[in-house]
């Protein structure tokens, strides 16, 4: 038998066997990669997403997974349109049985970046043309770009008037409980409007809308108060260098540290084109709609951040409760409400989705600019611990803001994944 041959009866029986186990071709093949995933041009314009809304046009971080969301779903869809395999996302269209996936993949990023950030078109031009150089000239060229071209005007045609940008604002009077800008910075609420975005998955922002955190007189909040505050201080005596080194680590910007991680473990495992399409996309959207579900939260209940409860404690009735005036948290509070934690619900979001992908094995490798460390993780428990304990000893969240967060991103998760993304049958 040829090597050619012997290669393809291998995938017939790794498909067998997955079919067999209940799990996907996906599963299989991280069990096995291949020399060549044809995966390359998902990691280049994940970079060049990156580069384009953090780099180009500083969207802060929560609103950066609205977009990466965009950008995956568009060049899924034009992926999976062409080979097949998984649903595509809230679409219909097939492309020519051969036209270049990969032509496609590149012009549906590039379109959809290009419409929402025309001044980074130069970068975009580039990335774009040296994404076709690596394609061969023709017709299955040609073709690709067209139906890349379809699959981002549908996901630019969905995103019509979602609320991005809409004047929302936070009008909770100051009050016990109640958030307030916060030291030094004293910045008023940051994209309130996010809260109210159209969802990419769930029906609204309030379909996993969490209960209200815990009364200020209640032994949670009593317990989470003194936590916060002994561990979580600037100069606390209490938290050990390990702790400040997960606190820290814990503090780069996630929407962009996912980013590389899914580029990582896509290039790690051998992931090829459609199953790297469908990595970024359950992954992205799941995040966007985690992201819109933290802001509603934070819009509906308003909490304080422990600087502001520490500070005011003499003002929570809560007898158990003692002021500190002078207390600072580890580093700065970002400007928003404390419930839920944003960044929690995200992390419980992608650890849902990967659960889900690889069975159980995570194998999460992840990286901070902060830090200059990498971890990882082989499953989403201990990452899940990690993140909760990092926004508590870094002094910004509650423990049960980040609690919840985590379970809320993991219903997310699950629910995106039984809902979209699904294998063909």
């Amino acid at each position: 038998m040829t090597t050619k041959a012997t290669q393809h009866a291998l995938g017939l029986l790794a498909g067998l066997v997955a079919l067999a186990l209940g799990t996907t071709p996906w599963t299989a093949a991280t069990a096995a990669p291949q020399q060549r995933t044809g995966a390359q041009v998902i990691l280049d314009w994940s970079e060049t997403a990156v580069a384009t809304v953090h780099t180009d046009a500083k969207k802060p971080a929560a609103e950066q997974f609205l977009y990466y969301g965009f950008v995956d779903a568009a060049v899924y869809n034009a992926v999976v349109g062409i080979e097949g395999r998984y649903t595509p996302y809230k679409w219909h269209e097939r492309g020519p049985r051969h036209a270049s996936s990969e032509a496609a993949a590149a012009a549906a990023a590039h379109r959809v970046l290009l419409t929402y950030f025309p001044a980074s078109q130069a970068r975009l031009d580039a990335a774009y043309t040296a994404s076709l150089a690596r394609v061969p000239d023709g017709r299955a060229e040609k073709q690709g770009v067209r139906f890349g071209e379809r699959a981002a005007a549908r996901i630019v045609r969905l995103r019509e008037n979602d609320g991005r940008d809409a004047r929302v604002t936070y009008d909770k009077p100051p009050a016990p409980g109640v958030w307030r800008p916060t030291p030094p910075a004293n910045a008023p609420f940051a994209v309130p409007w996010l809260g109210k975005v159209r969802p990419m998955l769930l029906d609204s922002p309030d379909r996993f809308l969490p209960g209200p955190p815990p009364a200020l007189a209640s032994k949670t909040y009593t317990r989470d108060f003194a936590e916060v505050k002994a561990i979580g201080a600037k100069n606390s005596v209490r938290r050990t260098p390990a702790q400040t080194e997960t606190a820290r680590f814990f503090s780069d910007v996630l929407p962009v540290q996912f980013q590389a991680a899914y580029r990582g473990y896509v290039a790690r495992h051998g992931l090829d084109l459609v199953d790297a399409a469908r990595l970024f996309a359950a992954t992205g959207t799941a995040t966007a709609d985690a992201a819109i579900t933290a802001w509603n939260a934070k819009l509906t209940y308003g909490q304080w951040r422990p600087i502001t409860a520490i500070r005011l404690a003499d003002s929570d009735g809560n007898p158990a409760t003692t002021p500190d005036p002078s207390w600072q948290p580890l580093l700065d509070t970002p400007p928003y409400p404390d419930w839920v934690s944003g960044h929690n619900i995200n992390d419980g979001a992608v650890m849902s989705v990967l659960n889900r992908l690889t069975g159980g094995h995570v194998d999460f490798r992840i990286s901070s600019a902060v830090t200059g460390t990498t971890r990882t993780y082989a499953d989403a428990a201990a990452y899940n611990r990690d993140v909760v304990d990092a926004r508590v000893w870094v002094g910004v969240h509650f423990r049960s803001s980040d609690v919840v967060a985590v379970r809320t991103g993991g219903r997310i998760g699950a629910w995106a994944m039984a809902h979209y993304f699904g294998t063909l049958r």
